[in-house]
C-alpha cells in the first residue's frame, strides 16, 4: 500500500475517469434527458463504454448519479419554501423552484415526470418530494388561497407542461417557462375561480401515467 494514505495510480486513475463521465453524463441528460446514449457519453469522456458500465451498471445508476446533488438542493429549497410565513408566498415558491429545476435541464424533467418501479433511490426521492409539495398545498388550502379541488396530481401536470414549454422555447425564449408558471399560478387562486368539470386524478391515475414513459422506453 502507497504510504502516506495517498491512492494508487490505478486508483486515481478510476477516480478521474468518474468524474470525467459523470461531467459528460451531466451535459447529456441536460440537453438530451434520461435516454442520452450512453456510448455518446462515454466518447465524450474519451472512454470506451465498457468503463462507463463499469463505474455505472446500468443507465439509472448513471442518472442518479448526476442528479443526486440537484435532487437535494430542489428538497432544500422547497423545504425552505415550506418555512415561508405567507402560505401563498410558500405555494408560489413550491413551484418555481420546481420548474425553474427542470428548465434547461431535460433529465431532471423526465426523472419529476416518471416513476422507476422497484428501485428503493428514485422511489424514496419521489415521495419526499411529493410529501412536502402536499405539505405546502394543503396549508395554502386551509389559509384560503388556493382553491380547494386543486391536488397533488393537477402540480404534477403544471410540471409536465411547463417542461414542454421549456424545452420547446429554451433556445428562442429561454424563460418563457415563467410566464406560463404564473398564468397557471392565477387559475390555482381560490378567489373568482370556475368550476372544474372534469375530475381529478387519484394517486394510481398519477402513478401509472408517471410509469408509462418507462414501459413505452423498454419496448
Amino acid at each position: 500500500m502507497p504510504s502516506g494514505g495517498n491512492p494508487s495510480p490505478a486508483r486515481r486513475d478510476a477516480r478521474r475517469n468518474r468524474e470525467r463521465l459523470l461531467e459528460c453524463a451531466r451535459r447529456a441528460f441536460a440537453d438530451q434527458g434520461a435516454e442520452a446514449a450512453l456510448d455518446g457519453i462515454a466518447r465524450d469522456a474519451d472512454l470506451v463504454v465498457g468503463t462507463l458500465y463499469r463505474h455505472f451498471p446500468t443507465r439509472l445508476d448513471l442518472l442518479c448519479a448526476v442528479l443526486e446533488p440537484k435532487l437535494r438542493h430542489v428538497i432544500d429549497e422547497v423545504e425552505a419554501a415550506l418555512g415561508l410565513e405567507d402560505p401563498w408566498e410558500a405555494f408560489r415558491g413550491l413551484l418555481e423552484v420546481l420548474c425553474a429545476a427542470q428548465a434547461g435541464d431535460r433529465a431532471f424533467g423526465d426523472f419529476l415526470a416518471r416513476r422507476f418501479p422497484g428501485d428503493d433511490r428514485t422511489e424514496t426521492v419521489h415521495h419526499e418530494i411529493c410529501a412536502l409539495a402536499q405539505r405546502v398545498l394543503e396549508r395554502a388550502q386551509a389559509a384560503g388561497v388556493v382553491r380547494p379541488d386543486v391536488t397533488g396530481a393537477d402540480l404534477f401536470l403544471l410540471l409536465w407542461a411547463s417542461s414542454r414549454v421549456a424545452e420547446t422555447t429554451r433556445h428562442a425564449a429561454p424563460s418563457m417557462w415563467r410566464r406560463h408558471v404564473y398564468l397557471t399560478l392565477d387559475g390555482f387562486r381560490a378567489s373568482n375561480r370556475l368550476n372544474l368539470t372534469d375530475p381529478a386524478w387519484d394517486t394510481d391515475q398519477l402513478n401509472r401515467a408517471l410509469a408509462e414513459p418507462v414501459k413505452q422506453a423498454h419496448r
